[in-house]
């Protein structure tokens, strides 16, 4: 949803009604998960970054995400503030941006608690509702490595929904970079190696 100035409460109370029962804007749900090199007709980003070593930076990492910390760039939050991490949970990214503004709703489609192979992840996965500019999925995950080191791990697979999207496809691509340099910075900052 793009709009020219700030939406009412009232707005995106309507929306999130709308959004909270509608299906996912794309046909492969959960494809995030294995992160598969391409996609066919989606652009794929992947983004990583070290966040520091050991059981407190893991849990801090951990935390971070569970309090979707990564959306906290300065252009760009999620609503509503404080939304619990679960499958099934729909959130919205309103952001500011080229003279305009954006509401782009989600749903948490899987949660990740894994440790295997010397490596534990803790994490989760959005994937994009009809009123989203973009269609596609979204995996935030950290993980904590035998060797100590913790790692913010950003991977995502889009492409445009919207025809304002499909028309400023560069604009597009170039939020999503931002967002992607951005939310590692947060990351590094929120756990204490940035």
């Amino acid at each position: 949803m793009f709009l020219i100035r700030e939406p009412s409460e009232a707005r995106i109370s309507r929306a999130f009604d709308a959004q909270r029962d509608a299906s996912f804007s794309y046909a492969e749900v959960g494809a995030s998960r294995e992160a598969p090199g391409e996609i066919p007709g989606y652009t794929v980003d992947h983004n990583r970054v070290k966040l520091g070593e050991g059981a407190e930076a893991f849990g801090r990492a951990v935390d971070a995400l569970r309090g979707w910390r990564m959306f906290e760039v300065g252009w760009a939050g999620l609503l509503p503030p404080g939304a619990p991490v679960e499958v099934g949970t729909t959130v919205a990214v309103f952001a500011r941006h080229y003279g305009f503004r954006s509401l782009n709703f989600s749903r948490v489609v899987y949660g990740i608690s894994e440790d295997d192979g010397g490596v534990r992840k803790r994490g989760f996965a959005y994937g994009t509702l009809p009123e989203h500019g973009e269609s596609g999925e979204e995996r935030f995950t950290v993980e904590w490595h035998r060797d100590g080191s913790v790692f913010y791990d950003l991977y995502a697979f889009s492409r445009p929904n919207h025809p304002l999207a499909r028309l400023g496809h560069p604009f597009a691509r170039g939020l999503q970079r931002r967002f992607a340099r951005d939310s590692l910075r947060v990351m590094q900052t929120v756990v204490g190696s940035g």
